[in-house]
């Protein structure tokens, strides 16, 4: 445990020296951003933004309160708000590469991997050994496929580095943990869920843990390296991690290991009333050859058939091939020198619609998260018709308020069966349902995140369900930590 009365006692009695400070000047600059950092120390988060937000009104361009509001944003879960204060940071203080840095860091969540990596290259230029900046460009760098440069910056970015920790925000004792991460990416999305008002997080990246380094107090190891077919040094490295602490591990790498996509593809073939997708990864050079389709037809193929890039998420580099004559174009699109070759599973209903339901395997408890339906066969929450369609909404909102009912017996059955299968204190899984009540697995693994609906009233009806989950996988991490909420 970090953190404790005596912390909370010196920044509470520093906040009231401020406060007593601006009773004379209320106007004092310094002081009203001294009252918002403590406030945002202390957890009380509206406060601080009324505070930051009180030295913007006074002084509009002021770098920590655009800088330190923006993250406070982003740690609470307003990503536009954040992104517009990153942005307005980086006008008015275009020469301070930290400023870029944050922004890169965001724009890159967000997909713009162009800006970022101008962001990240412009704070480079104002400061080239800036460790921060050397990281996410590496990974904008292996997203746009440069491989060979995202490998150089990596190594400079995390060399002497491979400890970060996230400031705590709260009062009281924190639950302290130590993140076991990957450079490459292939993470379970933490920020939510280790909350810094409950627990002081250290990440450690794993393909750069130094045996010499001491490692950082902690309660609980959470190894949040989730993606098997990409982290394989991270993955490899972990083992020899946990052999230095006595700290119970959640998700240690040995669950981690079997859920590639491959991997899956056998291991829960047997799983009764589950229906898994044949799934191989096969060279470029193998799918750019003239006969390419009848090696597939050979391995117990059948076209259409899907192509994916490993190590990549959200529908990024994944086509579908219609037809043999198709293969060559789609093989062209999708990057890498290797290729998932993934068996189509048709996932239609009576009425034209492809739905994909997501559930979270957490501590054995099985939670409801959404239920994505759309047009098109690649169905991602983000890209579906759910914003557009209540019709959509309202079936949304039943599956999330009883699960059981809406898939019925059969199903939740083999939903059972493949959380057994799977053995993950933290996971996810992807799937519809066929017109025979089997389960079609789309995706089983544990890099998958627990995301707060938007703020509009729309979805209003998900925020329940996401609170349950997100509670159910803080609640672990305590009782793994051996202590309660809040304590």
């Amino acid at each position: 445990m970090t953190g404790g009365p005596k912390r909370t006692a010196a920044l509470e009695e520093a906040l009231q020296r401020l406060c007593a400070r601006l009773e004379v000047e209320p106007e004092a600059i310094d002081a009203l951003f001294g009252k918002a950092q403590l406030l945002a120390l202390l957890g009380q988060d509206e406060k601080a933004k009324e505070a930051f937000l009180s030295v913007l009104q006074l002084e509009p361009t002021h770098l920590g309160a655009l800088t330190d509001l923006g993250g406070l944003s982003l740690a609470t879960g307003y990503r536009s708000a954040a992104l517009t204060l990153y942005r307005q940071a980086a006008v008015c203080h275009p020469q301070s590469p930290t400023v870029l840095v944050n922004l890169a860091n965001l724009l890159s969540e967000e997909n713009d991997l162009t800006e970022a990596r101008r962001c990240y290259e412009a704070a480079l230029q104002l400061d080239p050994g800036l460790a921060f900046a050397h990281q996410g460009l590496a990974a904008v760098l292996a997203r746009l496929g440069e491989h060979a440069a995202a490998d150089e910056h990596r190594r400079m970015g995390y060399a002497g580095h491979s400890m970060v920790a996230r400031p705590f925000r709260g009062k009281g004792d924190a639950v302290s943990v130590l993140l076991t991460v990957s450079a490459l990416g292939g993470n379970i999305p933490t920020e939510l869920l280790l909350d810094g008002q409950l627990f002081a997080v250290t990440a450690l990246y794993a393909e750069y843990h130094d045996p010499a380094l001491a490692l950082p107090p902690h309660d609980v190891v959470f190894n949040a390296v989730g993606d098997a077919d990409l982290c394989h040094a991270a993955l490899a490295e972990i083992p020899h991690i946990l052999a230095r602490t006595k700290a119970p591990a959640i998700n240690p790498p040995e669950r981690i290991l079997p859920t590639g996509r491959s991997a899956n593809a056998q291991r829960l073939a047997d799983v009764e009333g589950v229906v898994v997708p044949r799934t191989v990864l096969l060279s470029r050079a193998a799918l750019e050859r003239p006969d390419a389709a009848e090696c597939l037809h050979k391995q117990g193929f059948a076209f259409p058939v899907l192509l994916r890039a490993p190590g990549f998420h959200t529908g990024q580099h994944f086509l579908r091939a219609e037809s043999p004559n198709d293969l060559a174009g789609a093989v062209a699109q999708v990057p890498g020198s290797q290729l998932f070759v993934i068996q189509y599973l048709d996932a239609r209903g009576h009425d034209g619609l492809v739905r994909k339901y997501r559930v979270m395997s957490v501590d054995g408890g099985l939670y409801p998260l959404h239920l994505a339906i759309s047009r098109d066969w690649k169905v991602h929450y983000f890209t579906s018709d759910m914003a557009a369609d209540a019709a959509f909404r309202r079936e949304e909102a039943a599956f999330l308020a009883d699960m059981p009912a809406v898939l019925g017996p059969g199903p939740m059955r083999s939903l059972t069966r493949l959380r057994d299968a799977l053995r993950l204190d933290y996971g996810g899984i992807d799937f519809g349902v066929s017109a025979k009540g089997n389960l079609l697995l789309f995706e089983a693994n544990a890099t998958m995140v627990i995301a707060l609906p938007p703020p509009e009233p729309i979805w209003d009806y998900r925020r329940k369900a996401a609170a349950q989950a997100l509670e159910a996988a803080r609640q672990m991490v305590f009782a793994r930590a051996g202590t309660s909420a809040g304590s």
